[in-house]
Formats: C-alpha cells, structure tokens, sequence
C-alpha cells in the first residue's frame, strides 16, 4: 500500500510539471501557490499579470518563495506582441523591422536588453522568437512577427536573437515548430493546412529551426497545424512523426537533433480544443513528444489545472500514455528550470537584485533600431505640417496573439509633436470610410494609418480615395509592406510597436 501511494503522488507530481498554466491577477492566487508546492513547476505570464517592473519582480519573487527551481514564462516577442508593455506599446521593434535592417548584431543586442528586463523581473523563459518563414504574405497570424520571408534571413536573425537572449539568463523558446509562415487561417480560430512537400519544408521553414537548434535554443514550440507531408491525421503538436520523428531524430537520421524543451503553443486554441478537446489534446501532445502543456491564455483558474493533471494521470493508468513519457517530460521541464536559477545565481550583472534592475528603464535601442527600419518614400518633396494634423487609424480586429489593448501607431506621439493634432479611428463597417475620413478632417492635412494594407480590400479603396482628394495625404504602413507607396509621403515601419510609430511621427512632423 505504501509502495502504490508513494507511485501515485509520483505521478500526480509529474502530472502538474509538465503543466504552464496562466492565472489571473497582478499577485499570486492562494491556488497558485497552492499547486506549486503540490509539484507545478511552471507558470506562464500574460498581459493581465503586469503593471510594472517593480511589480512584476515582487510577483515572480512571491511564487519562487514557494518553488525557487520555477519555469516563469511569457510571451514577449517585442514589436506588435508585448505583454511587458501591453498597456503602453513596445519599447522594441519586432522582427520584420529587425529582419529589414539585416544587421543581426543589432538583433542580438536588442533580444539582450528585452532579456535583461525580463531576467530582472525574475521571467527565465520567453516563448519567443518566432522563428517562422514568412513564405506567405497573405496569412492572418504571423506578418511583421518574421524577420522577413527569406529563409537564410530568418534563421541568422533566429540565431542572434537566441543568442542574445540566453546570454541575459533568459531561455529562448523558438516557434511555431515546423513553421506556421505559409499558413491562410489562424490556428486560434481554426486549424490551418500546409500541403508542401517535406523537401520544400527543409529548405524553407525547417532551415531557422534547425540554425536555432544549433545555436542551443533551450526550447522549441510546436504549432497546431496539420502537414500531410510529416503527419496526414494530426497536427504538428500531436504528432510522433513531428516531435519524435523530426524534432529530436538526430540529424544523422534525418532529424533536428533538438534535445532540449519542447513546449505546446497554447492548447485551448480552438485548432486543437474544438478537434481534440483540451484533455484529450494534452495527453496526445505528450505522447507524441511534447514535454510541457501551454495554457491560461484564454483559461486561468484551479479547474483547468487540476482537469488536465487528472486527465495525464489516468491516461497512464489506462496505457494511453507512459509513465516514462510523463517521467521525462517532467525531467526536462524541471532541468531547465535548474539551468536557468543557476545561470541567475551565478550571472555578475546585477540579475540578482531584481528590485533594482527592474526599475532601470530601456534603454534607447529599440528606438533606434525603429528609426533605421523606416523606409519612407516622397520626403524630398514634402514639407512639414504647418498646423495641427487629422490622424486616421484604419483598423481591423486585432491578431488574438497581438491582442486589441496594446495602442499602436503614430497618433499619441503626433498630438504630442504637433499640438492641435486630433485622431479618429476606423474599420470596415464604417461605410465609405475615405468620405468619413475627410468629413472628420475638415481642412487638416490627412496621417492614414494602415496595418496590412494588402490584405483588406475596404482600406485599400479607402487610401485612394484619401490620396487622389487630398495630394498632401501622408500614408504610414506599420503592417507587412506589400502594395505600392501611395501618398505625398509613404512610410513603412515594419511593425507597429511604440517606437515604431515614434520614428514614423519624428519623420512626418519634422521633415
């Protein structure tokens, strides 16, 4: 009897390692701590989480008080994605803007400052950076998330970024494994299709992962996407084929040789929680390979911990998944969460004085990294506003990895520059949105806003209508820049974080 309870307790422990849950609130939940000292030994970050670095220390501080080996991870890409500054937009440029500059210094510089900050809020893993291949431009969900759609590109930017950031005592954690850049739906909404063939995959959306790997990225994230060449039933997160088969293989067997974590991306994405069912998903992700359970985004209560951590139990117990599956997941889980309080322990730049490094502000970096990512067409012929400013922000519901509370664009820093400068914001819904636009500005000169402007046939009517009523219209791209420059004065900034729309405003109001 002693022998069974000691074995159950085991495998209920390994059942809540392998688990990365959210949660709600700005300080620890009573269950939180709860289950971390019954055997969590993950926590996953959200915007909900933060409202500043001080904070955000003294949260991480109170959850290490109960499991100082602890996996804290988030979701912070820079650019359009920031849940460090969600309420204020990102101090730091995402990739397209760094893929665009193409100095992958920079890169690494950049990824070191954003991990400084997180190693000093006491964050140890960023589900970051996206390593995917923006092979298609259409596709809805990654964009200015890519460094850029050639291949060599992202995988030197991947590795510097990698670099860089475990070099601040961050672990890096490559995705959406193998590659969701050539994708036409969402996977929060729905399960996208790839139908390329494995030897196109190779020389196209395996080639950063398998740069990163190299480099000795800690962990790789699967996507929810189905690809017939690796796996014709299941999508990439449950797939033996995937994980096992690609993923870790040696390289001399025709694998990546990844041996480090490999995390799901979140698992109540409807491509797998409406096909599979949140239970079910996570006990094949584990069997396939995947060695940690992302999720809270969206779900983050006791319930669906204990739900899943059940669910992992008695799927060992049915023989759906082995206990040495679960065993090692948890291992690895729990391994890197000794590598990186060792690497905080025994870094000499300050990390262990969260309180003081998380008050230090960015430096300017980013900025200037968003200033040398602009491309701006027609500034030799145009002049400087000479009064206040109409400043349109054409917009379409927000990427749920994005999420629609984190501000963008130029506006904020435009009032600012320019007084008088008023803004309006539009979407497809609207109507005729170019006559709105002109009604709504009178007789100020016109700041079109646009993300994706190739994507949304509404704003592209409605950019030309503003550009041929008004000659003096000033278009600022802050998405993908696929269609032609239009407008007295064309900007693209390759993203639309805070410094973003700065360079773009110090570029229009001073000329």
């Amino acid at each position: 009897m002693t022998t069974s309870v000691r074995a159950s307790d085991t495998l209920t422990r390994d059942a809540l390692a392998v688990l990365q849950p959210g949660f709600a609130g700005t300080s620890a939940p009573s269950w939180l701590l709860r289950q971390l000292d019954e055997g969590l030994a993950s926590v996953g970050l959200f915007g909900r989480n933060i409202d500043s670095p001080e904070q955000l220390a003294l949260l991480t501080e109170q959850l290490r008080d109960v499991r100082p080996e602890l996996l804290v991870a988030i979701d912070e890409e820079g650019g359009d994605v920031t849940r460090l500054e969600a309420r204020g937009g990102s101090s730091y440029p995402g990739n397209l803007a760094l893929g665009h500059i193409d100095d992958p210094d920079l890169t690494r510089a950049v990824a070191h400052e954003l991990g400084s900050r997180l190693a000093a809020a006491g964050v140890n893993l960023n589900w970051a950076p996206s390593a995917d291949v923006n092979s298609n431009p259409d596709n809805p969900v990654i964009g200015v998330r890519s460094f850029g759609g050639d291949p060599a590109l992202v995988a030197r930017h991947t590795v510097a970024y990698v670099e860089g950031l475990q070099a601040a005592g961050v672990a890096a954690c490559v995705k959406h494994f193998p590659g969701h850049g050539d994708t036409a739906v969402d996977s929060h909404h729905a399960m996208p299709r790839i139908d390329a063939d494995l030897e196109t995959l190779r020389a196209r959306e395996l080639v950063p992962f398998a740069a990163a790997i190299e480099a000795g990225s800690k962990c790789v994230m699967s996507a929810h996407i189905l690809l017939p060449a690796l796996d014709e039933a299941r999508p990439g997160t449950l797939s033996p084929a995937a994980l096992t088969g690609l993923l870790r293989a040696p390289r001399g067997e025709g694998g990546l040789g990844h041996q480090g974590l490999i995390v799901t991306d979140g698992m109540e994405m409807r491509a797998i929680s409406a096909t599979y069912g949140l239970e079910r998903g996570s006990v094949l992700a584990l069997a396939a390979g995947a060695d940690a359970i992302c999720v809270g985004g969206g779900l983050a209560g006791e319930d669906t911990v204990l739900r899943l951590r059940d669910a992992l139990v008695s799927a060992v117990r049915d023989g759906e998944l082995t206990e040495e599956r679960l065993a090692d997941a948890a291992a690895r889980v729990r391994g890197l969460a000794a590598w990186a309080r060792g690497v905080r322990r025994s870094d000499t730049g300050g990390l262990a004085d969260p309180a003081l490094r998380a008050s230090t502000p960015a430096g300017g970096i980013g900025l200037e990294a968003a200033r040398r990512a602009l491309v701006v067409t027609g500034l030799e012929s145009y002049r400087r506003p000479s009064g206040p400013l109409y400043v349109a922000a054409l917009t379409t519901v927000a990427n749920i990895a994005v999420g629609d509370e984190t501000p963008w664009g130029p506006a904020a820093e435009l009032e600012r520059m320019v007084p008088g400068t008023r803004t309006g914001t539009y979407g497809s819904a609207d109507g005729d949105v170019g006559a709105a636009v002109l009604a709504d500005a009178g007789e100020r000169p016109v700041v079109v806003v646009v993300r994706d402007l190739h994507r949304h046939p509404w704003m592209a009517e409605a950019v030309a209508r503003l550009v041929a009523a008004r000659q003096d219209t000033v278009v600022v791209e802050m998405g993908l820049p696929q269609a032609a420059p239009q407008g007295a004065l064309h900007i693209a900034t390759h993203g639309a974080a805070r410094v973003c729309g700065r360079a773009a405003a110090e570029v229009i109001a001073r000329g």
